[in-house]
């Protein structure tokens, strides 16, 4: 019988103690002395968190495909539990098993955000694993990163082993039948990591070096052995039909923030909004098979006994087959008296009739993202919305019977003037001003309620923007202010309500983002002064961070708010993630010129991901891309 790691005493002192242990319905077992590896998959955060991350879910079913692994899931205990760990010195343990993590063979994490790295501190510290890569043994696992935050890895370069670039359904299993390989032939850790820098998308930062120019810009970025590659290049799953997807999706004993079967409609996006980093790394699209989808949903639904399932997508109206693949589960989900959630749709007739069958419209808000005030600005960002298409996205709904509208902005964005600050309120004052001409007094169901929230605009990697300046604190604050003022002065002011995100987690955000090695001291710095969930308002300290970055001579501004030359160098070049620079070069330019790009459906602009030859690329012959690109 398997013993749980904590004993009840403590379980009964935490918050929700089925955080902890394990044994979930779908989650996976196997008899330890039938298998070579051992796996541990992370999320750096809490539970309910990294449980809703389908990611993790994909990569778990993967491995456990494979008859000689045992993946398992590991989660950063909440700061309760955490202070019981560190006292009795407790080693952090896997769900499944309750074995310690340190004995494991890989420890994998997933980088979603940049404000968890010192979580994957804490995750290495409590499982008592060296936290420099550099002073790790055998006797440690190998200490695996991947996801989204790790096409800038060299933030937090100095504690990991390995980074796997791009999609993880492709070369794990050559990773692990190398890992056996070695081991079996006794070679060394150093060996076996020489070996898996030279695999496809795998980087080993051990075994490159960085030299920085006086002013502090990078000189260059060479491996330090002739047998490894200078560039790494993304990894990509062509066929996204014919791959791994989970039919049994893990179902937590706890509400967690994805409580539902997610379903994976396509992957990439068209649109080419050019702060968005998402819609650069997972080009090109790539549709699943609508059968495919289909006999899935009914699996997954079948196998959890969730009552709601959600379509995944970073824009799901592109998705050709979606007409389809809606009816079809309003058809099944009508019969299971289950829920549709479908998040990512632009706000057109066929969507709100999709969506009058499937929410109670009395209970539900619709949203909308301008991302900008201004129709100059969401030029400038490549948004491909008008004010008229939002208008009258706006009144379908309102004729619908909807009187709640939730509006997403950013701030700080480049080129922003005061008149685009203004557009927020003003736009925000014309929807509430559609519902009163839309809808005749005796039909309205009270007053209109618009929500519009502002986010502060973060430059990323491989996006057009990542030349950027970002703001200052002072000044994303002052641009807040600017814009409750704006709402205030508006007609329907009454009917509009106006929240800004927190300023000093966003200035932290972009540290992170655009970082390089030199931050490893600092983070390390920081956590060692206790900062852990940085992502979680409470327990984030500003102050602390502030001061660990004075004391190791980093000036935070040099990653901020200094603005990019063109030739510059950047902390992530030496990856390849499909979309080449010289594209992104031509789109900041576009991006100053405030000019419109088609999006992939409209036209090929020539932004390198053709080379894979797959998705929405397949059959973009090289004359046309030379041809676009000599244009």
């Amino acid at each position: 019988m398997r013993k749980l790691a904590l004993s009840d005493d403590i379980l009964l002192k935490v918050e929700k103690p089925a955080r902890y242990i394990g044994n979930e319905v779908n989650s996976v077992t196997k008899d330890k002395k039938e298998i070579d590896i051992r796996f541990a998959m992370c999320f750096p955060d809490v539970y309910e968190i990294g449980m809703s991350h389908l990611g993790i879910q994909i990569l778990y079913d993967m491995l456990n495909c494979f008859p000689d692994t045992w993946c398992e899931r590991v989660y950063s205990p909440w700061p309760d539990l955490d202070a019981v760990m560190r006292e009795k010195q407790l080693p952090l343990f896997a769900l499944e098993s309750q074995d310690a993590i340190r004995d494991f063979d890989f420890l994998g994490i997933t980088i979603q955000y940049e404000m968890c790295y010192t979580n994957i501190l804490q995750i290495l510290d409590l499982s008592q694993i060296p936290l420099m890569a550099a002073e790790r043994t055998w006797e440690h696992p190998i200490v695996i990163g991947g996801g989204p935050c790790s096409y800038n890895p060299e933030p937090i370069a100095d504690f990991f082993d390995i980074f796997y670039i791009g999609e993880g359904e492709t070369q794990y299993r050559t990773l692990l039948d190398l890992y056996k390989e070695y081991r079996k032939n006794g070679a060394s850790r150093e060996q076996f990591l020489n070996a898996a820098a030279k695999l496809p998308g795998m980087y080993v930062p051990r075994f490159y070096e960085v030299s920085y120019h006086e002013d502090g810009t990078i000189q260059s970025f060479l491996p330090t052995r002739p047998d490894i590659p200078r560039i790494i290049v993304k990894e990509l799953v062509k066929d996204v039909s014919d791959t791994y997807y989970p039919e049994k999706p893990i179902v937590p004993f706890i509400k967690c923030t994805q409580d539902r079967v997610v379903l994976e409609i396509q992957r990439g996006c068209i649109r080419g909004c050019r702060f968005c980093q998402a819609g650069q790394l997972y080009k090109p699209v790539r549709e699943r098979n609508v059968e495919m989808l289909k006999d899935y949903a009914i699996k997954m639904l079948d196998n959890t006994g969730y009552e709601e399932i959600s379509l995944s997508s970073l824009s799901s109206s592109d998705y050709s087959h979606l007409e389809e693949l809606v009816n079809f589960l309003i058809d099944k989900c009508h019969e299971k008296k289950v829920n549709i959630s479908l998040p990512s749709l632009r706000i057109d007739a066929f969507s709100l009739d999709v969506m009058k069958k499937v929410q109670d419209i009395k209970k539900s808000s619709l949203t909308f993202a301008p991302e900008a005030g201004s129709q100059r600005l969401r030029n400038v960002i490549n948004k491909g919305l008008t004010e008229d298409v939002i208008l009258k996205g706006a009144t379908l709904a309102f004729e619908g019977g909807w009187n709640r509208v939730k509006l997403y902005f950013m701030l700080g964005l480049p080129t922003e003037t005061q008149e685009d600050i203004r557009g927020i309120a003003e736009l925000s004052n014309k929807i509430a001003m559609a519902y009163y001409d839309t809808v005749p007094k005796e039909k309205r169901n009270g007053k209109v309620q618009i929500v519009a929230s502002t986010s502060f605009f973060i430059p990323k990697p491989f996006t057009p923007f990542q030349w950027a300046s970002q703001c200052t604190k002072e000044q994303f604050l002052e641009k807040a202010y600017m814009t409750k003022r704006a709402v205030m002065e508006q007609l329907n002011q009454k009917s509009i309500k106006y929240n800004w995100h927190e300023t000093d987690a966003s200035v932290m955000e972009g540290i992170l983002a655009r970082g390089d090695r030199r931050l490893c001291e600092p983070i390390l710095k920081a956590y060692q002064k206790g900062c852990i969930f940085d992502a979680w308002g409470e327990y984030y300290k500003h102050d602390v961070w502030m001061e660990t970055f004075a004391e190791c001579g980093i000036d935070t501004s040099f990653y901020t708010t200094r603005e990019r030359g063109l030739d510059e160098i950047f902390p992530w070049d030496f990856i390849d993630c499909g979309v080449s620079k010289d594209f992104l070069k031509k789109e900041w330019q576009r991006a100053l010129d405030e000019q419109i790009t088609p999006n992939c459906k409209q036209q090929c602009s020539a932004c390198g991901a053709a080379r894979f030859q797959s998705g929405i690329c397949v059959g973009v012959s090289s004359r046309t891309l030379h041809s676009l690109q000599s244009s």
